[in-house]
């Protein structure tokens, strides 16, 4: 995952010099250019180029930008809304003011892509291998996209009635809209790529060879709740998260939680089916959570949001049994190792239903019958190549041990169709050496003017507690193209004259545009002004040559 460049760097020029203008023997390093790893393309589990396409958008080629996404990411509508964008976390720029909005960036390129029909390229020429994905979540529909860029034919069998797994019944609408869903679903149908909905594989050597796959990629999703022992007078009254999300992609009515409704857990999970209940009118949806917020896995933009809406968070408790309309909790408290610990001291809580929200697992059964497959912690285990213990299966997403993000999922399947691709070949993927990141400390950042994020609008509080209306608004092409032009472009050469301008010496020479530059050594004396003065740190010193 690199930069793409147009020049060659380190260039020594052979240019006729008189003795007396030749540096002397003296220098110890002399300054080369080079291109660094943007540590947003570094923190991307897509493996997207970011700044690549973020240059795009920033010469107003939305068109070209949005191409570059889709060279490593089929997804982009999706991701700019679900993903917890770690790309930002990573942004150098938050360490001037705020990070780049990279996933409003790429939410309004998709969108842009949706309204004016765009599709993606299909680069590689037909193999003559076939490919079974098993799962159409996040991780099966980007190993069958790049498997359909890579030539092969591929067909997905899906379980259930429709295609996008817990990206439909896992993500609330109001935080994924559903034809946004359907569109990115559907680009990737429309290059080839055979759905089966309906089709729960049990046997997956039978199928394999009765559909005459050469390989198959096993994408299912984490779909089986945990549940707890909880002493209760209605154990009906006890449902788990999973389900109800689930129903309100798949029922005809929405879910009856009632008028009170605790939900225990503390993921996103437990946060999105509070903030669903209390969209189906409930008058009070509360999170039971036995740690503190700090502890809290959802993330906080998320509770913020929650709380925002009038979910009603109990920190540090626990349920301890469910009565006819009341659950009781015990007061937990921290010990000297931060974890919790009973206090014996009880609340009680109206509630007409509680909801389980404490993780999920796969089903891995159907899995267990091939051989050489092993499983350890309800997970497959996978070699490098993504492959199982069985020759020609491979596995990703939700089912190898993993951080379970729709952005790991894509990036799962993305690596798993090289490594098929090259295995049908008879070889193994290797990924490209990655270059050293450009790190904070590296850019010289007094080119950069302050200029914090666009901020995005939201929904009002009246609208998103009563309808699942799309919370988060996007950006115009004004904001769009602002929030582009505040990248820094990280360690790569943006032709910003700085060096050829500040060189005392004249050894700085340029190659035309987008040729970027290259040094005359035989004037450099080896300053390092260069280094000092490059605003994203794309040139370095090293020991002088012997």
């Amino acid at each position: 995952m690199t930069v793409p460049t147009t020049a060659p760097f380190a260039i020594t020029l052979e240019v006729g010099t008189s003795l007396e203008n030749q540096t002397g023997s003296w220098r110890t390093e002399r300054p080369v250019y080079l291109d660094r790893l943007p540590p947003c393309n570094d923190a991307c589990p897509a493996g997207e180029n970011i700044q690549a396409w973020l240059a795009h958008a920033e010469e107003g080629d939305y068109h070209a930008a949005w191409q570059e996404i889709m060279r490593n990411n089929p997804l982009p509508g999706i991701m700019g809304r679900a993903c917890y964008h770690p790309c930002e976390g990573a942004c150098n720029r938050k360490d001037i003011d705020t990070a780049v909005n990279i996933h409003a960036v790429e939410r309004f390129l998709d969108d842009e892509a949706i309204k004016k029909g765009w599709k993606p390229e299909v680069i590689g020429e037909p193999s003559g291998k076939k490919i079974l994905i098993v799962g159409a979540g996040p991780s099966g529909l980007s190993a069958a996209y790049h498997l359909r860029r890579l030539g092969h034919d591929v067909t997905i069998y899906e379980a259930g009635p429709i295609a996008g797994g817990m990206m439909r019944f896992g993500i609330p609408a109001y935080r994924l809209p559903r034809d946004i869903v359907e569109a990115n679903i559907q680009r990737i149908a429309d290059m080839g790529v055979e759905f089966v909905l309906n089709r729960k594989v049990e046997d997956i050597e039978k199928e394999k060879a009765d559909g005459g796959f050469d390989a198959v990629f096993l994408a299912i999703g984490a779909h089986l709740a945990n549940r707890v022992n909880i002493p209760a007078a209605d154990a009906g009254r006890i449902l788990d998260a999973v389900n109800v999300l689930r129903e309100m992609e798949t029922g005809e009515e929405a879910p009856m939680l009632g008028r009170r409704v605790v939900v225990y857990g503390g993921g996103n999970t437990a946060v999105d089916v509070a903030r669903t209940a209390k969209r189906l009118g409930a008058e009070e949806a509360v999170i039971v959570y036995r740690r503190t917020r700090e502890q809290m896995p959802a993330h906080d933009f998320e509770m913020d949001e929650a709380m925002e809406e009038g979910i009603v968070v109990n920190w540090l408790t626990t349920i301890k049994e469910m009565g006819e309309d009341k659950i009781m909790v015990e007061r937990m408290r921290l010990n000297e190792d931060g974890r919790p610990v009973p206090t014996g001291e009880y609340d009680e809580i109206e509630a007409d239903t509680v909801v389980m929200a404490l993780g999920q697992n796969v089903d891995t059964s159907f899995v267990e019958k091939l051989e050489g497959v092993q499983i350890a912690d309800k997970t497959i285990q996978v070699n490098s190549q993504m492959m199982t213990g069985h020759k020609g299966v491979f596995a990703g997403g939700d089912m190898v041990p993993s951080e379970r993000t729709v952005t790991v999922a894509v990036g799962h399947g993305k690596h798993a169709a090289r490594c098929i691709h090259a295995w049908l070949q008879g070889g193994f993927y290797q990924a490209e050496s990655r270059h050293e990141i450009a790190t904070f400390d590296k850019l010289n950042t007094w080119y950069y003017a302050n200029a914090p994020e666009t901020v995005q609008k939201t929904l009002d509080i009246a609208r998103r507690q009563t309808t699942f209306g799309e919370v988060l608004g996007g950006l115009d092409e004004t904001n769009a193209l602002y929030e582009a032009r505040r990248c820094l472009s990280c360690g790569n050469c943006f032709e910003c004259d700085n060096c050829y301008g500040v060189c005392p010496d004249n050894a700085v020479i340029k190659l035309g545009p987008g040729k970027r530059f290259a040094f005359n050594y035989d004037f450099c004396k080896g300053c390092g002004i260069c280094v000092t003065e490059c605003p994203c740190g794309a040139i370095k010193m090293v020991p002088e040559e012997l």
